[in-house]
């Protein structure tokens, strides 16, 4: 067993833990020593998004002691820049033990003379962002592993402006909680009459909010009895999804019934993301059985959402994140300058990984497109740059990820759903489905198609592997894929962009960030990139063709496959 490993187990054996922690850790020496090795190897890292991981004993894992301990480290920062009386908002979802962290975080708050608004239930994560903002609070947390498995819980911390931590706070808080080097110096308990509780007044002033996004509410009122089937995949969702659409002014909304109730063991899928078909699967059927118009999925935190409609067979097919991205995005600005309601200087976000499509709709809008790393965060940092200069419309990326409008500065699937729902509509009243306007975009702007790999490797061994996958490519960068050269090296760790043909170089202004981008002769775009959230690495494919006419769509999407499946084959993955 690992000596550093095996040193910290001691520690806790030895230290101020609980003795139901210290009887697991003696079981797993006897029985699982590979796993308690797994549990103290390193301390869980309080990434820049804060922390994610396993749940049980050890300083690698979310528990009690390593949550409390990151609550005291981001409450010494909190104190340090902000003077008088400091406010947090804390949220969480319907993950085991969420609550139970959420609790630990307010009293560790509390007990550093914090003022804690904790939601009084399970609340999706918008919400928090929103709540932050409107109760103008310092900061703020969500305890919630958003898509992983069942196995992960996590811990989410937000700056004053309801988005997560950007530089310098983001690094400052990092150095903050590495101080915090035992649960001794942790505060916890003192304070309780610093917690107020959070409820139905702020959801219905976030139900305000978003009802005020809509552009068409007449159009929606127009057809309120479009057949919408949702699933919020057992997670916070069912708490506003339905509402906010009943607010919005629809009539036929059917939830998916053995997904309705929350529950932190998922027990209708392996893995609660809406990404994965598998965790659609009921949905699908009862859009089937329904003859739906749309369907939307939403995962436990309700910050993500996918989206299934028929396709010009009348299958039922769910949409990949660039597409619905790409549908809400057009309908964002094609239906505000109908409306007669866009600026001069409305601006939209993306990322480096997000499909070029987007930029084609708005360069036809003569609206200004900007990419940023992956991440919401750096949607909402460059929203605060440009703040007072540009007008924010949407931002959005592949991960099934949207944020619309600038009264919350984080993903939000609740909006998302209510918006696109009033993008079916808007369709269904032009006799159109959501299907045939991807394609007719497509016709307009090129057709784009994308596709996402993702490895897993667990445990230390696979964090290795990954790190060394990335350096390979680092180190020997194909000259060619699948017979395309590649004409441009994008490194954004080094941030350094490369003509291949020509040898010239320049600086890419992003902050570093652990990306690889390789830029092919005929138009692909290949993106490596090792997950911050989950032990996975990340490839990202993009490819393109013109499409003249909607009979040809099958066509050229088969093409486009083949394509991506030779650059798979050529990287070996």
């Amino acid at each position: 067993m690992d000596l550093i490993a095996q040193e910290k187990a001691n520690q806790w054996l030895q230290g101020q833990y609980d003795e139901e922690t210290k009887a697991v850790i003696r079981q797993l020496s006897v029985n699982n020593p590979k796993e308690l090795e797994d549990s103290f190897y390193r301390n869980l890292e309080f990434g820049t998004g804060g922390l994610r991981g396993l749940m049980g004993v050890g300083t690698n894992r979310m528990n009690k002691y390593t949550v409390g301990m990151a609550t005291q480290g981001f409450a010494n920062y909190l104190k340090q820049v902000f003077k008088g009386d400091i406010r947090v908002a804390i949220a969480h979802d319907s993950r085991n033990n969420s609550r139970f962290f959420a609790e630990t975080t307010a009293q560790v708050f509390a007990s550093n003379g914090i003022h804690v608004y904790l939601f009084e239930d399970l609340r999706p994560t918008p919400e928090l962002s929103f709540a932050i903002r409107d109760l103008g609070c310092q900061g703020g947390v969500v305890c919630t592993a958003s898509h992983n498995p069942k196995e992960y819980n996590g811990y989410k911390a937000y700056w004053n402006d309801g988005s997560q931590l950007v530089s310098p706070h983001d690094k400052n808080v990092i150095l903050e909680v590495e101080k915090i080097e035992g649960v001794e110096q942790v505060r916890w308990s003192g304070g309780e009459q610093l917690i107020h509780p959070l409820g139905k007044e702020m959801d219905a002033r976030y139900t305000d909010m978003v009802k005020s996004l809509s552009i068409y509410p007449e159009i929606v009122a127009s057809q309120h009895n479009l057949k919408i089937v949702y699933t919020p995949i057992h997670g916070s969702g069912i708490r506003l999804v339905p509402s906010v659409l009943k607010a919005f002014g629809f009539s036929n909304v059917h939830v998916v019934k053995e997904q309705e109730a929350p529950n932190g063991d998922f027990p209708t899928v392996a893995y609660p993301n809406p990404e994965e078909s598998e965790a659609m699967h009921l949905g699908l059927a009862l859009a089937k059985e329904l003859d739906a118009d749309i369907l939307c999925g939403t995962d436990p935190d309700a910050d993500r959402l996918a989206i299934g409609v028929k396709d010009l067979a009348g299958n039922w097919v769910l949409l990949n994140g660039n597409q619905t991205a790409v549908l809400a995005f057009n309908y964002l600005l094609e239906a505000r300058k109908e409306k007669g309601i866009a600026k001069s200087n409305d601006m939209v976000i993306t990322t480096i990984v997000t499909t070029p499509l987007i930029d084609a709709i708005a360069k036809t809008n003569e609206v200004s497109c900007y990419r940023v790393l992956t991440g919401f965060k750096w949607i909402a940092d460059l929203i605060r740059e440009k703040e007072g200069k540009e007008n924010y419309v949407i931002g959005g990326e592949e991960s099934f990820g949207l944020m619309i409008g600038d009264k919350i500065r984080d993903k939000d699937g609740v909006s998302a759903v209510a918006l696109l729902c009033e993008m079916a509509a808007y369709e269904k009243a032009k006799g159109r489905s959501l299907y045939e306007k991807l394609i007719a975009i497509s016709i307009q702007h090129g057709f784009y198609l994308e596709e996402l790999i993702s490895i897993t490797r667990k445990g230390k061994e696979g964090q290795q592997e990954i790190a060394s996958m990335m350096n390979g490519f680092r180190s020997n960068s194909p000259k060619e894929i699948a017979g395309s050269p590649v004409i441009q090296l994008l490194d954004y760790d080094a941030q350094v962009g490369k003509d291949c043909i020509s040898g010239h170089t320049w600086s890419l202004t992003l902050p570093r960030s652990n990306v690889l981008q390789f830029v092919l002769a005929d138009g692909t775009v290949i993106s490596a990139r090792p997950s911050g959230t989950e032990p996975k690495i990340k490839f990202y494919f993009s490819v393109q063709e013109q499409l003249k006419k909607a009979g040809q769509f099958e066509a050229v999407k088969s093409q486009l496959q083949r394509r991506i499946k030779k650059c798979i084959e050529a990287l070996q993955l």
